[in-house]
């Protein structure tokens, strides 16, 4: 869907609902699977399409609202997580919610992979989380990031060494 913008300010409210239903999905997955937490997921993408409807006029293209999309989230997944670092104390509202296992993932396995990656420094869990949650390239990944690609390969060998120590080490213990 092409950007639709009037000389009045942001789009028709009924063209940005649009863009909100189209792109929402992708926001949301993006902060659960980075904080994995639904309520907090919730409040970023709300955030994120706030922050939007204030600088819709700002882009040029559809590629541009989805890049812009990704760095914003991400930016406040950042900021999520390192205000979570400081208050270690844990609601039951931030607790996840149980969701009902697939009929051919082995849930264990699951769990303990989303456990290994959480552990990752926050710019890898961000690279490993855009290549293999949200299956983009590379190339793409270097774009939403502002950084080289060359950067966003060497980030995914690193973490998927570090991910391959840590199964071992509990592997073994």
């Amino acid at each position: 869907m092409a950007l639709s913008t009037t000389a009045e300010g942001p789009t028709r409210t009924s063209d940005f609902a649009e863009l909100v239903e189209a792109h929402q999905a992708m926001v949301f997955s993006l902060a659960y699977h980075f904080l994995h937490d639904r309520t907090a997921a919730e409040e970023i993408a709300q955030d994120v399409f706030l922050e939007l409807h204030l600088h819709v006029n700002e882009l040029e293209s559809s590629e541009h609202l989805i890049s812009w999309l990704r760095r914003v989230a991400l930016n406040r997944c950042i900021d999520e997580g390192r205000r979570r670092k400081r208050r270690r104390e844990a609601q039951i509202e931030e607790l996840p919610e149980p969701i009902a296992p697939a009929a051919n993932v082995d849930q264990w396995t699951h769990e303990r992979l989303r456990r290994l990656v959480a552990t990752l420094p926050e710019h890898m869990r961000m690279v490993i989380v855009l290549r293999y949650q949200e299956d983009l390239d590379p190339e793409d990944i270097a774009a939403a990031l502002h950084i080289p690609v060359n950067t966003v390969k060497s980030q995914l060998q690193r973490a998927l060494q570090m991910l391959r120590e840590k199964a071992g080490a509990v592997k073994r213990t």
